[in-house]
């Protein structure tokens, strides 16, 4: 099983560039402890501080290792031909293999800022899917759908092939995630039961379709204390308050042993990444706890 983490975009400061040192700081970590891939989100126009990911990751790669890299992109509100040019700088950028997360995005405040029709988010996604694969590909591309595009092309295109993680939660949308991904990306806050049953559900779907998956993938909030007490000390407040309306069985909180063995059963269930993001926002707990994420990796292998 890999491990890998997703750095929180979204902050709380008062300095934005405290904020970003604090990401910076993070992807470091991430390299010390030898993770397997490290990712960014995608959100817009949000009520509070959100470092977007194409400039963040650029400068995180400067941090990273030569594992894969990646972030998310809400294909439905990006003009697809400014994101396969995203998607080839960063590759370009990056010393491993890209990996781009692709998903439909929601709230319709988002996309009314972003002049999108959340109505039309399934469409738009599979065809700006499509004409950026043919970008990278090294296609010349017109279209005429969703996006209105004239003999677009891409120059600068990544020297390896992109892979792509569909994130996915409804029975139809994993079933798109099998028929046009490399991989699936599960939710963060499935409980242990509907994880196994939506793992089982994809890699039937991928079956179906004829496919063999590059990657099964679930993002897990955690925490990894230096003790079970302390894990429990410093994430027990934040799981009490309702952290993020999460069913407190989908968090994964505990000493070095009690995560590798949330980990596993994951792998038991056909996952073979396991994505981890810090629910605490505290720059000395996730850095101690990113540390520790890499004795939680050393203990899978």
């Amino acid at each position: 099983m890999r491990l890998g983490v997703s750095l929180t975009s979204g902050r709380r400061v008062r300095d934005p560039r405290e904020g970003a040192r604090w990401m910076i700081e993070r992807a470091a970590a991430a390299r010390r402890a030898s993770l397997d891939s490290l990712f960014v989100g995608d959100h817009h126009a949000t009520p509070g501080p959100y470092y977007q990911n194409v400039p963040i990751l650029g400068r995180l790669l400067a941090e990273w290792s030569e594992a894969p890299a990646g972030c998310l992109f809400l294909l439905p509100l990006w003009n697809p031909v400014l994101l396969a040019e995203q998607v080839g700088t960063l590759a370009a950028i990056a010393r491993g293999r890209f990996i781009l997360q692709a998903g439909l995005g929601d709230e319709a405040g988002q996309f009314a800022a972003m002049g999108a029709d959340i109505r039309h988010r399934p469409s738009a996604f599979e065809e700006s899917l499509g004409i950026v694969r043919r970008l990278l590909a090294g296609e010349t591309v017109s279209s005429s759908g969703r996006f209105r595009l004239a003999s677009a092309r891409v120059a600068l295109r990544p020297a390896e092939p992109v892979e792509v993680w569909i994130g996915a939660s409804a029975d139809v949308a994993i079933d798109r995630a099998a028929r046009l991904g490399d991989g699936w990306l599960a939710s963060p806050g499935l409980p242990p039961a509907e994880a196994e049953r939506q793992a089982r559900h994809y890699l039937a779907r991928c079956a179906a379709h004829g496919r063999r998956p590059a990657a099964v993938a679930i993002r897990r909030d955690v925490y990894v204390g230096a003790s079970a007490a302390e894990a429990a000390a410093t994430a027990g407040p934040i799981v009490a308050a309702g952290y993020r309306g999460f069913d407190p069985d989908a968090l994964v909180i505990g000493d070095v042993e009690a995560v590798a063995a949330r980990f596993r059963a994951l792998g038991a269930m056909g996952y073979t990444d396991v994505i981890a993001r810090h629910v605490t926002d505290d720059q000395a707990a996730v850095l101690g706890s990113m540390a520790r994420l890499g004795d939680v990796r050393k203990a899978l292998a």
